[in-house]
């Protein structure tokens, strides 16, 4: 039975993708597994592999298409032995559009569950599922498929045979199959219509930008962002001149190694540890409760074309220094080029954003849901300072703004966060401890 080939929801936030490019033909045999195609989510281009085997009898969208939405049919696999001549892309079509456009009508086969109830109904598995299947007596009635639509594939027969229910699998296919996330809704809040601005320039001369995955997902979720956490913000300046020079002391003695740091590579380690020494400050809001974290992840913004990216330091506490500033620029290296992977954008409990290498002296960052907390740093400037011994002096302060969600942490608790990344950066031999 021919097989249709949905376009997967790549990240949770994904709602529609562009099919960027085939790497397959009609006609051409693929296994479990194979790269596909390339496409575009709304943050990153990744690869679609074949979830079953067989021969792509009819592709349904053209590469280079966009706005295909999630679990829309984009192309047809046939079994061992079918002709492609049987296929027919219409109908395929039709069949995606059947829910939409008649929506009190029953649901279509293709969404009933693998688990056929008694009575003969049918089971949906690949020809490969099933002959492993029945080379291995296994009753596919009593399988889960974590396919599209509940389809049972190899994967599923083979945790089967091996005794592995699929209690973990299923729902992580079911959260992978989702193709909205109510973080990046595609409906995002505008302020005004769209008619009701164009009549106002209606006189002037303009170019209409309309929004890509990325600028739409941002809007929605800084929207989300300002409309529902309830920000605070602690200022404080931190004083840079030690940090400075053991930064240079470190960069000559590691200048044989390729290795440079930066400023930036000193507070990302600095903040890692204000979390572990500060822990009630590592958590997320979880919409009915707080979680709290007990590894350092901390994300750290960088700006790409027509957006940005917060890539994700995982247990950055217990990395050096070195390793740190060498991951962090890999991950910003591959985020202007869209090449980062779901896993490695999301998650943390805390951002960086960091506008002071751009000269931006201070400002107030917008918390990333389901972040508790968010670090702007300014620009290091010299100052008059009053020194130690009460005389007047020059110093290099830098400012930091720390936006707080106050559901997850108090003024206190935040306090004493920003208080314990600036004893690190004001005292920097202790990042090496």
């Amino acid at each position: 039975m021919a097989t249709e080939i949905l376009m997967p929801a790549l990240s949770p936030t994904m709602e529609e993708g562009t099919l960027a490019k085939w790497l397959v033909k009609e006609g051409d045999a693929v296994k479990s597994g194979q790269i596909l195609a390339e496409i575009e989510t709304d943050k990153a281009t990744m690869e679609f592999e074949a979830v079953d085997e067989g021969v792509i009898g009819k592709i349904l969208i053209a590469e280079g298409t966009g706005g295909v939405k999630v679990n829309t049919p984009i192309a047809v696999l046939l079994d061992e032995g079918e002709d492609a001549s049987s296929v027919a892309a219409p109908q395929a079509t039709a069949e995606a559009e059947a829910p939409a456009a008649a929506p009190a009508s029953p649901p279509a086969p293709a969404a009933a569950p693998a688990a056929a109830p008694a009575g003969g109904a049918r089971v949906f598995a690949s020809p490969l599922a099933r002959r492993i299947a029945k080379e291995k007596g296994i009753d596919l009635t009593a399988v889960k498929g974590s396919g599209p639509h509940g389809r049972i594939v190899r994967a599923d027969v083979e945790g089967a045979q091996a005794g592995a229910a699929k209690p973990a699998a299923a729902p992580a296919a079911a959260e992978a199959a989702k193709p909205t996330a109510p973080a990046a809704s595609a409906a995002m809040p505008t302020g005004m219509e769209a008619d009701t601005v164009l009549k106002m320039y209606a006189d002037r001369v303009f170019e209409e930008v309309p929004l890509d995955g990325m600028r739409r997902t941002i809007a929605a979720r800084l929207t989300e962002a300002k409309q529902t956490i309830p920000h605070f913000y602690l200022r404080r300046e931190v004083r840079l001149d030690a940090l400075m020079a053991f930064r240079e002391q470190l960069n000559k003695q590691l200048e044989g190694r390729g290795v440079k740091l930066s400023v930036n590579d000193f507070i990302i380690k600095a903040c890692a540890m204000a979390l572990q020494a500060v822990p009630n400050a590592n958590a997320v809001w979880a919409g009915d409760r707080m979680l709290r974290l007990k590894s350092s992840d901390v994300a750290v913004a960088v700006a790409v074309e027509g957006g940005l990216f917060t890539p994700v330091l995982r247990d950055a506490d217990k990395k050096s220094l070195s390793a740190l500033s060498a991951e962090m620029k890999d991950l910003a290296a591959r985020a202007k080029s869209k090449k980062l992977a779901p896993h490695e954008y999301q998650g943390g409990s805390f951002a960086i954003s960091n506008l002071g290498m751009m000269g931006i002296e201070n400002f107030d960052a917008v918390i990333n849901p389901p972040h508790g907390s968010i670090l702007a740093v300014g620009a290091g400037v010299k100052k008059p300072v009053v020194l130690a011994d009460g005389t007047i002096g020059v110093a290099t302060v830098m400012s930091m703004t720390l936006s707080v969600d106050h559901r997850v942490i108090d003024g206190a608790l935040g306090a004493e966060f920003l208080k314990a990344v600036i004893e690190a950066l004001e005292n920097p031999m202790v990042m090496l401890a």
